[in-house]
């Protein structure tokens, strides 16, 4: 009987172990995603973000999926391998086989077979203390009331909601368009405002930018006059599509330039743009960078697209290399 009580506390301390180890696994994940992942793949996992507005194809919708599509050894190929033609990168040179097991097994756990929320965010510890003052922006952010809705329609408080929004949250949230219906909402994102920052006379004042954070001066575009046609037209294209990873002063160190690894080229860089020409830039925007965020853009912009980007680089930020 002492044999069979020792046997039986020895599985049980086993199975306690192996659980203790499965949630410590589960802890590392979590932090791991919510640190690297989750700009991309959202919070929830469902690719409700405002940087799958910007990608094509867009993220993976863990919430949306099956075990059958994707399980943990799909997961853990992608992280090692990338997915070429998309903005998934390999994390391969970034996290260790242990850190990539443990993000498999949280996105599995967590989005793919219980569909969870994920933890809250806005904590103080991340430095939103007393984000109940916020409550009047959550309607936007939580895609009940579109940012597409016209402002005369909102009552006062959806329209000091929406200002809130507009301020402090519109950097990590999505543009708000909940139904592939909605009209987009396509004005530029600041980086990464937070707390007393203030919209509260447009445009914002150059000091008012500079007080929502470092990152906040690299979305201001160069004023240039004089631009031909096609030079307008690549800056258009430009801020629409490149602005949100090299910052619209295209040096890349805004907030989402600066978070992603490695960080997108700063292309008012003399030391990088001494050795780029037109076909080396060209190439990297319709292939992508193997590796890198850098996604590509051959099924998104045409050629013209590219060379009135080109045109405007060139103008804008630094000379081309001649070919």
């Amino acid at each position: 009987m002492k044999w069979f009580h020792g046997v039986a506390g020895g599985i049980a301390l086993l199975a306690a172990l192996s659980s203790s180890a499965t949630e410590n696994s589960l802890a590392q994940g979590r932090a791991i995603y919510n640190f690297r992942c989750y700009f991309c793949h959202g919070y929830s996992g469902d690719a409700k973000t405002l940087a799958a507005t910007y990608l094509s194809p867009p993220p993976a919708d863990f919430q949306a999926a099956s075990p059958e599509r994707i399980n943990k050894d799909s997961i853990l190929s992608t992280l090692r391998q990338g997915r070429p033609g998309t903005a998934m990168k390999s994390f391969a040179n970034v996290l260790s086989p242990e850190e990539m097991d443990a993000v498999a097994r949280f996105v599995m756990d967590e989005f793919i077979l219980r569909k969870a929320g994920n933890t809250r965010y806005h904590t103080p510890e991340n430095g939103w203390d007393k984000h109940e003052r916020y409550a009047a922006a959550y309607p936007f952010a939580l895609k009940q009331i579109s940012l597409s809705q016209p402002w005369e329609t909102l009552t006062p408080a959806q329209a000091e909601g929406k200002r809130l929004y507009l301020s402090s949250c519109v950097s990590c949230h999505d543009r708000g368009a909940p139904t592939p219906e909605d009209v987009a909402w396509d004005a530029r994102p600041l980086s990464y405002p937070r707390n007393n920052f203030s919209l509260a006379a447009p445009p914002p004042k150059l000091d008012a930018m500079a007080s929502a954070s470092p990152y906040a001066l690299h979305d201001l575009p160069p004023k240039i006059s004089g631009m031909t046609a096609q030079e307008k037209r690549g800056e258009s294209l430009f801020q629409a599509n490149c602005a949100f990873c090299h910052g619209a002063d295209g040096t890349g160190k805004n907030w989402i330039g600066q978070f992603l690894e490695p960080h997108p080229r700063n292309l008012q860089d003399p030391a990088f743009m001494a050795n780029v020409d037109r076909e080396h830039l060209t190439r990297s925007i319709r292939e992508g960078l193997p590796g890198s965020s850098m996604p590509a853009w051959k099924s998104v912009l045409k050629k013209r697209d590219v060379e009135a980007i080109l045109a405007y680089i060139n103008r804008a930020f630094h000379p081309l290399r001649a070919q």
